[in-house]
C-alpha cells in the first residue's frame, strides 16, 4: 500500500490527478501541469511536499556527523540559517542532496527526498553508532507535515496569513510563527525558482494550513508542474540528473563543496581537484523541434557521447530544453549537439544554466 500525506483526502476532494510518486500517492496535477507552471511563475502556486524527508539531529555530535557526511561548512551554519548539501560516498557519489536548517546551537533539520530517505537514515543511523554517539536523530515525516507555497505574490500572502513572519525571513532562513493558533516552522525556501516558503505544520493540521492560502489566491498544484519548474530554474533531480555514480564536480554542484575539512568523502574529492573530470552535466536548447526526453541519447558528430537526464517543454521560455551529461570537450555554452528523438536527430545548443531568472521585485 502506498504511503499517504496528511493532504491526501483533500486532493482526492479536490479532484487531483494521484500517482505513485517514490511510494507515495501524490498528485501529479490539478488544473494542468502547463497551467500550473504560469499560475506559479505569474502568480501564487501551493504543494504538498510532506512526502520529503524530515529529520531533526539534536546533540552535541549533530554538527559532528553532519560535518562529516554532508559537504557544507556545518561549523558557518549560523542558528535560523539553511544551507543547499550534498551527502556522498566514500568515492564522492552522490547519496542524496537536500536542505540543511540549523533550528538551535544543537538542533538541526535535515530535509531530504523521499525516494532516499531510508538511505539517508541509514547512513545517519550508522554514523551514530559507530563514532558520533553524542546525537539523537528522530524521524518526524509522518508527524510533521511541509506546504510549499511559490509565486509573486508569496510575500503577500503569507504576510497575511502569518503577519510579521516575511520581514523576519530572508531567503534560506527558518522561524517559528504562530499559525492558526499553533507555533511551526517556515522557511524561506522552495524548488521552483520563484521566492516562497515552505511551512511545517503539525500532520494534523495540516488540511487548515492548506485551505488557509487557497483562501489567499494560491492554487493548487501537483508534482508535473513542480519538475518543470525545478527545472527551468536549473535545480538538479536526485535519481535523474545525480546518483551514486557521479560526483558533485561532474553534476555542476562543486560550489556547495566544502574541501577544507575531513569528511567521508573528502578523499575522493581531493583526488577529483587533482585530476579533474571527464564530464559535465550541461543544459540545452532545441534549436529544432523535438521533446529531449530523459533517456534520449546525446550526439556529438557521429558519436554518442551522453545522455539526456531531464528534458521537455518550458512554457515560460516556450521551448524544450533539457540537461545531460556530456565529454568536458562539448560542455561549453554555445556548442552544437544533436539529440536522438526516437531515432530521428534533433540539434540542439549547449547553454548556461539557469533557463529561467525570476525578475526581482
Amino acid at each position: 500500500m502506498l504511503n499517504r500525506t496528511p493532504l491526501y483526502k483533500t486532493h482526492v476532494a479536490l479532484q487531483g490527478r494521484l500517482v505513485d510518486f517514490a511510494g507515495w500517492e501524490m498528485p501529479i496535477q490539478f488544473a494542468g501541469i502547463l497551467a500550473e507552471v504560469r499560475t506559479v511563475r505569474s502568480q501564487l502556486g501551493l504543494f504538498d511536499v510532506s512526502h520529503m524527508g524530515r529529520i531533526w539531529l539534536t546533540g552535541s555530535d549533530a554538527i559532528r556527523i553532519l560535518n562529516w557526511l554532508t559537504t557544507a561548512d556545518v561549523s558557518s551554519l549560523r542558528v535560523s540559517r539553511a544551507k543547499y548539501t550534498l551527502i556522498c560516498n566514500d568515492k564522492g557519489g552522490i547519496i542524496d542532496d537536500g536542505i540543511l536548517y540549523r533550528l538551535g546551537e544543537e538542533k538541526y533539520l535535515l530535509i531530504c527526498n523521499a525516494s532516499n530517505r531510508a538511505k539517508v537514515w541509514a547512513v545517519l543511523t550508522a554514523a551514530r553508532d559507530k563514532q558520533f554517539n553524542s546525537v539523537e536523530l528522530d524521524d518526524l515525516t509522518t508527524t510533521i507535515g511541509m506546504i510549499a507555497l511559490q509565486g509573486p505574490f508569496a510575500n503577500e500572502a503569507m504576510n497575511d496569513f502569518a503577519p510579521g513572519i516575511v520581514e523576519a525571513l530572508r531567503p534560506f532562513q527558518i522561524r517559528r510563527a504562530e499559525i492558526l493558533g499553533q507555533s511551526m516552522l517556515v522557511a524561506r525556501t522552495g524548488y521552483t525558482g520563484e521566492d516562497g516558503f515552505e511551512i511545517m505544520p503539525e500532520s494534523t493540521v495540516c488540511p487548515e494550513v492548506w485551505y488557509g492560502l487557497v483562501e489567499r489566491g494560491a492554487a493548487p498544484c501537483g508534482l508535473g508542474s513542480r519538475d518543470i519548474l525545478r527545472l527551468e530554474a536549473g535545480l538538479l533531480l536526485h535519481g535523474s540528473d545525480m546518483d551514486e555514480t557521479v560526483n558533485p564536480f561532474e553534476a555542476g554542484l562543486d560550489r556547495f563543496v566544502f574541501t577544507e575539512k575531513e569528511s567521508m568523502s573528502s578523499a575522493s574529492f581531493h583526488t577529483v581537484l587533482k585530476h579533474g573530470i571527464n564530464k559535465k552535466l550541461v543544459g540545452f536548447l532545441m534549436v529544432d523541434r523535438g521533446v529531449p526526453r530523459h533517456g534520449f541519447d546525446i550526439i556529438k558528430g557521429e558519436t554518442i557521447v551522453g545522455v539526456v537526464t531531464s528534458g521537455g517543454y518550458s512554457p515560460s521560455l516556450d521551448s524544450y530544453i533539457g540537461l545531460g551529461y556530456v565529454p568536458i570537450e562539448a560542455a561549453s555554452p554555445g556548442t552544437l549537439i544533436h539529440i536522438s528523438v526516437r531515432g530521428r536527430l534533433v540539434e540542439a545548443q549547449v547553454t548556461t544554466l539557469p533557463f529561467y531568472t525570476r525578475r526581482k521585485s
